[in-house]
């Protein structure tokens, strides 16, 4: 994939997917389960895009993470960034939280709230560099959560499968800079999409 993963960073994700096993146990914080599943499902999944997002600096966050995807990955790739991982789901933050603990890592924080609700708090509008978004919602959904939250010229980040082209409307196409990378995750058999939508600034 074109880039290398240090002992460290290997250690620190298989102990957030051991962690992520046993909490699964008695709480449900995922549908995939098993070693082989997790790596490829979710880890694998969420650092297929560090190629595209190297250099990256600020504040990012996390939109409906849920056990910690792709945001915590990425946090650990790219350790210079502050990554904000956000989820309506007390018990899923909870976990984060734990995760965050062991791992002993600065630079990263874990919120319960909606994001909607946040986009009446001064302390995160306009505040994010980027934000970063798997399986949460349509794109037109996405961009209008994510657009108050980002700083000018800031990133939207959406995972998605190439057929999500479909869900690129006019409105989307008027108010955003869109740009689409296709990739095949390592196997070959898995092809992903990621979508970068940047505001477009409206003339005085």
């Amino acid at each position: 994939m074109g880039f290398d993963l240090t002992p460290v960073q290997v250690e620190q994700m298989a102990c957030h997917a051991v962690q992520l096993e046993k909490w699964n146990q008695h709480v449900n914080l995922t549908a995939i389960k098993g070693p082989a599943d997790l790596a490829h499902k979710h880890f694998l999944d969420a650092v297929a895009i560090q190629p595209y997002f190297r250099g990256k600096s600020g504040r990012w966050m996390d939109m409906g993470t849920g056990g910690g995807f792709p945001g915590l990955p990425v946090k650990l790739l790219n350790p210079g960034i502050h990554m904000v991982l956000v989820d309506a789901s007390r018990k899923k933050i909870h976990f984060l939280k734990h995760v965050i603990r062991m791992l002993k890592i600065d630079g990263i924080e874990a919120i319960h709230g909606r994001v909607d609700a946040l986009h009446h708090d001064p302390g995160f509008v306009g505040r994010f560099e980027g934000i970063l978004a798997r399986g949460v919602a349509g794109l037109d959904r996405l961009a209008g959560l994510a657009a108050p939250l980002l700083a000018q010229q800031g990133l939207l980040y959406a995972l998605k499968s190439p057929g999500a082209r479909e869900e690129i409307t006019d409105d989307l196409d008027k108010n955003f800079f869109i740009q689409w990378d296709d990739y095949e995750l390592p196997d070959g058999k898995e092809t992903r999409s990621l979508v970068r939508l940047t505001v477009k600034q409206k003339s005085s």
